[in-house]
């Protein structure tokens, strides 16, 4: 029974069933009902479409480090996930809409915590896009947002693009010859850059403390000391770009909240990572550098001109530099990973696709498959301030995941074989963005 129809004692319907009897066998024949009449009688109601839509038979790799679910059934509502579970336990509205993932392997849309990307409104659309078409479900500018970048997008919803979120503009010393941020040479004029940007509402700080190869002058303990102490008395996190040791031990102990990349001219000591132990909120992007092996880009083919792939494969061989370079960072993730230090991720410039690099790196470096998943969702969901929006596959959180044809478990470079990619519960329109790209750049 419908819980708005009322109910009837028994006295009552036996009274009322009396009076239609009485009616029926004294009463005049009824008169057929008129042709208006007709046109009146209600109709009886349709199921009301439903929102639901069912994605089934899929492994799921949620993010989150829980086992992956073989035979998954997910549920998206208003560009939400609703429930997620194996087979036959996920309530699913018999009126709503299924897709058949049979085969594939469904993982949350990656996150990349360290990109500069273009500044004009229209270039950084595309820029999002470009990261969308490769699984890319938000990205972080980090410190290169010049006065008058678009930080508004941060807000919007762009059809077929990641999330944006913004460092604004970073803070150093003074750096001739290269991109123009905040230059700072006083502890005054270090506060007065995070409150300029806290002004303009960025969702962190950037610094760079780096001497460029002895080119410059770098940031002091002191002046990067009071641009942590200012950006926390605005409620701000601080991302430190650094090269050496010793600065990466300063900047622990003036307090800094991530590292924007790992120690990169030696390895590190056990003096570091007992200071790492001792600050369990600290977190690591690696932005590992190119690992000067020779490479197979045939996986891009179709995204780019021909002729501007065989550069690119040209470029990708064997280089000893490079893998002795690579490897004081591989030694030093590899030690923090142990040691439990959360590892988030980022690929550094503004190349759409090179988070599927940096993923492969991770691994090469020893890190698990499904340990550098947590780091490319999750973990750096929570980095980008997105944790409670976006990261995992879990009821409530927004529906942005990507469709693979094959188990990046068994192989990370399987994040590569993209079927599709769904933002908000919407799928991103791939094939129309290639076709576009592909013929603007042969214009």
């Amino acid at each position: 029974m419908n819980d708005r129809t009322p109910t009837r004692s028994l006295a009552s319907w036996l009274s009322l069933m009396g009076v239609a009897l009485c009616l029926a066998a004294c009463g005049p024949s009824p008169e057929p009902p008129t042709e208006s009449q007709q046109e009146a009688a209600p109709e009886t109601p349709e199921a009301a479409p439903s929102s639901v839509v069912a994605f089934e038979g899929a492994r799921v790799i949620p993010g989150d480090g829980s086992p992956p679910i073989e035979n998954a059934v997910f549920t998206i509502d208003g560009g939400r996930f609703v429930a997620v579970g194996p087979a036959g336990s996920v309530d699913v509205p018999a009126v709503a809409a299924r897709v058949d993932l049979s085969g594939k392997t469904v993982m949350p849309a990656i996150v990349d915590a360290h990109v500069h990307m273009r500044t004009t409104r229209d270039e950084l659309i595309e820029d999002l896009q470009r990261r969308a078409y490769w699984g890319i479900g938000a990205a972080v500018s980090m410190g290169s947002d010049v006065a008058g970048a678009p930080l508004e997008l941060r807000g919007e919803t762009i059809p077929g693009a990641a999330r944006y979120r913004s460092a604004g503009l970073g803070i150093t010393r003074p750096e001739e010859g290269r991109i123009e941020v905040h230059w700072v040479d006083t502890e005054e004029e270090a506060r007065q850059a995070v409150r300029d940007e806290a002004a303009r509402d960025v969702d962190m700080i950037k610094i760079w403390v780096d001497d460029r190869d002895g080119q410059f002058e770098k940031l002091t303990p002191e002046l990067f000391g009071a641009v942590i102490d200012e950006a926390h008395q605005n409620d701000l996190r601080v991302f430190a770009h650094l090269f050496t040791l010793e600065d990466a031990k300063g900047l622990v102990r003036a307090g800094v909240d991530v590292f924007a990349h790992g120690v990169r001219d030696r390895d590190i000591d056990d003096e570091f990572v007992e200071m790492v132990a001792w600050k369990p909120g600290l977190v690591l992007i690696p932005n590992l550098p190119d690992r000067g092996v020779a490479t197979d880009l045939g996986w891009l083919s179709g995204y780019m001109p021909p002729a501007e792939l065989e550069a690119l494969q040209a470029q990708a061989v064997d280089n000893p530099e490079r893998q002795e370079a690579f490897g004081i960072q591989a030694r030093n993730l590899a030690r923090l990973h142990t040691t439990r230090m959360t590892v988030a991720f980022g690929s550094d410039g503004n190349t759409p696709w090179a988070p599927h690099v940096e993923m492969e790196d991770m691994v090469a470096s020893g890190m698990t498959p499904a340990d550098v998943i947590v780091a490319a969702t999750t973990n750096a969901a929570k980095v980008a301030g997105l944790g409670d929006e976006m990261g995992s596959i879990t009821a409530r959180k927004s529906a942005d995941f990507v469709v693979l044809a094959a188990n990046p478990l068994d192989d990370i470079t399987n994040t590569r074989q993209i079927d599709s990619v769904y933002l908000r519960g919407d799928r991103v329109d791939r094939e129309g963005f290639a076709q576009k790209w592909l013929a603007a750049e042969v214009k």
